[in-house]
C-alpha cells in the first residue's frame, strides 16, 4: 500500500527511471545516510516497484557509483559557477577552494559517498579529471591564468594537486568547534574559508592578479 501511495505521489516520466532512482538515492543518501540506502528502499522513495531498480543497476555497489557520478557532475557546476564570479584569477582560485569546500559541508554524505567510491582504486575518479572543462583541469588552467608557467608541466600538476588537497584538507575540517571563534572574526563561514586559502598563498605573489 505504501509503494502505491508512493507512487502516486512522486510519478516519474517515461523513459526517465534512472534520473528518478539516482534523485530518489540523492535525497535518501542526505536525509539517512549511506546505511540506509538499498534498491528496494529506493524504489519506494522513486515510487515504483521493488523490481524495477534492476532494470539500471545489479547491485547497490553501482547505485553508489551513479550516484557519486552525479556529486561530481554537481561539484563541477559549482567551480564553473564560482570561477565565473571571479574578478581576476587570482580570486578565481579562492572562489574554486571556497566553493568546494562549502560543496562538501552542504552535501556531506554526498561527498562522503564521491570518495568512499574511488577509496579503492588506483585513479582518481573519471568524472574528476576528464575532459578539458573538468573540475581538476579548472583548478590547472585557473593557474595558468593566474601566470604559472603553462610549459613546466611537473610544476603545474605539483601546484594543481596542492590546491584540491588544500581544499579537500579544509573540507575535512571546516566543521571543528575551534574554528567557530575565527569565523566570526572573520564575518561568516564562507568569510573564513577564503581567508584560509589567502594564507595558503597557493597563487604566488609575484604572478599576475
Amino acid at each position: 500500500m505504501r509503494e502505491s501511495q508512493a507512487a502516486e505521489a512522486r510519478p516519474y516520466h517515461h523513459g526517465d527511471l534512472r534520473r528518478a532512482l539516482i534523485d530518489a538515492a540523492s535525497r535518501l543518501l542526505e536525509a539517512e545516510g549511506p546505511s540506509a540506502l538499498s534498491l528496494r528502499a529506493v524504489a519506494r522513495e522513486a515510487g515504483v516497484s521493488p523490481a524495477a531498480p534492476y532494470h539500471h543497476f545489479k547491485d547497490k555497489g553501482e547505485l553508489l557509483e551513479a550516484v557519486a557520478h552525479e556529486g561530481w557532475t554537481l561539484l563541477d557546476q559549482a567551480l564553473a559557477r564560482a570561477k565565473a564570479e571571479a574578478p581576476s584569477p587570482r580570486e578565481a582560485m579562492n572562489n574554486l577552494g571556497v566553493a568546494y569546500v562549502c560543496f562538501a559541508r552542504e552535501n556531506p554524505a554526498l561527498y562522503r559517498v564521491m570518495y568512499d567510491t574511488a577509496r579503492d582504486k588506483e585513479a582518481l575518479p573519471d568524472e574528476m579529471q576528464q575532459g578539458e572543462d573538468s573540475a581538476y583541469c579548472k583548478v590547472r588552467d585557473t593557474l595558468v591564468e593566474a601566470g604559472a608557467d603553462p610549459d613546466d608541466a611537473l610544476d603545474i600538476e605539483l601546484a594543481t594537486v596542492a590546491a584540491w588537497c588544500s581544499a579537500h584538507g579544509l573540507a575535512e575540517m571546516a566543521g571543528f568547534k575551534q574554528f567557530d571563534h575565527l569565523k566570526d572574526a572573520c564575518g561568516g563561514e564562507r568569510a573564513f574559508f577564503k581567508a584560509i586559502f589567502q594564507h595558503m598563498g597557493l597563487v604566488p605573489k609575484h604572478l599576475a592578479d
